[in-house]
């Protein structure tokens, strides 16, 4: 019964929910490995009427044992997905309306690491890249720039929201404006306003309420613009795919770590809401100590 309960899903999957070929033939995988262990799991061949008898334990313990077996939470949460649908052609076709499926929440995707360069590579980012260019303007802009993002830890679009008369004297912190509006407070290094600085003195219009990175016709940089900028330079001096703008946000955060910086203060550098976000540069501290454990130690 439980073959051609199979079959008979995948026809309808195919012809009524007009689903491409890979999802019916994945989905058809994840229904049959769940009608087999169900099977073992219940002690009977699996049926209308004893899929309609399952408990959310049931259903818990092939997920469970899906990551017994090494499933990460992305696969099970598409072998959920192939059961949501599975239950509803049941429900369309043989009035199985079994709500316990419902309980089980969605695993959730694990967030990527940040990606971070090497010191040695963030530095070249920040004050190398202009010689992607031959133009001094756009030398000392993109250099000022990437300074900037690396030197400050903004988002690309903060530093490109920004005006010149949002500079701030001297010895003053520079007050970013990030999601939400939210602002915060971020020291400014002396390398980096030297390096505004002599982006300012060739800027086309240094008025207090211009844009502080100009593009080409002398309206506000485009984000796609810098990024560009960055590909061009990191393809120049062999770099990795992931030496971006937003790269040097994560290398920013992920070197003062190094440096003994606690995660409260990064927190508050990032302007991140919840330090939940900010701890996520621990697992790269230590992602890249294992690295080095598993390159250097005679014994790894």
């Amino acid at each position: 019964m439980s073959d051609d309960l199979c079959v008979e899903f995948c026809s309808w999957l195919g012809a009524e929910r007009r689903a491409g070929a890979k999802t019916v033939e994945t989905y058809a995988r994840d229904v049959r490995a769940f009608l087999v262990f169900t099977g073992e799991h219940t002690g009977e061949v699996p049926s209308v009427n004893s899929l309609r008898g399952l408990v959310a334990g049931d259903f818990r313990a092939f997920l469970a044992k899906a990551a017994q077996a090494g499933d990460i939470n992305a696969t099970r949460a598409r072998k959920l997905s192939a059961l949501r649908t599975f239950f509803r052609y049941l429900k369309t076709r043989h009035g199985v309306d079994n709500i316990a499926l419902s309980l089980i929440m969605r695993p959730r995707p694990k967030r990527p690491l940040p990606k971070a360069l090497t010191p040695e590579d963030a530095r070249a980012v920040a004050f190398d890249i202009g010689e992607a260019s031959d133009t001094p303007a756009i030398q000392a802009r993109d250099t000022a720039l990437m300074t900037l993002l690396y030197g400050a830890g903004l988002r690309i679009n903060e530093a490109l929201l920004m005006n010149v008369g949002d500079m701030p004297a001297a010895d003053d912190a520079l007050r970013v404006t990030g999601k939400g509006n939210k602002q915060r407070i971020v020291p400014l290094l002396p390398v980096v306003r030297q390096a505004i600085a002599a982006w300012l003195k060739l800027h086309p219009n240094p008025g207090r309420s211009e844009p502080m990175f100009t593009g080409a016709r002398g309206g506000r940089l485009n984000a796609g613009v810098a990024q560009k900028a960055l590909r061009d330079f990191r393809r120049l001096s062999n770099l990795p795919e992931h030496a971006t703008p937003h790269a040097l946000r994560h290398s920013f955060a992920t070197h003062l770590l190094a440096g003994g910086a606690d995660l409260r203060s990064i927190q508050e550098l990032l302007g991140h809401a919840s330090l939940s976000t900010t701890q996520r540069y621990t697992d790269v501290e230590t992602s890249q100590l294992m690295e080095v454990w598993r390159k250097t130690h005679p014994r790894a």
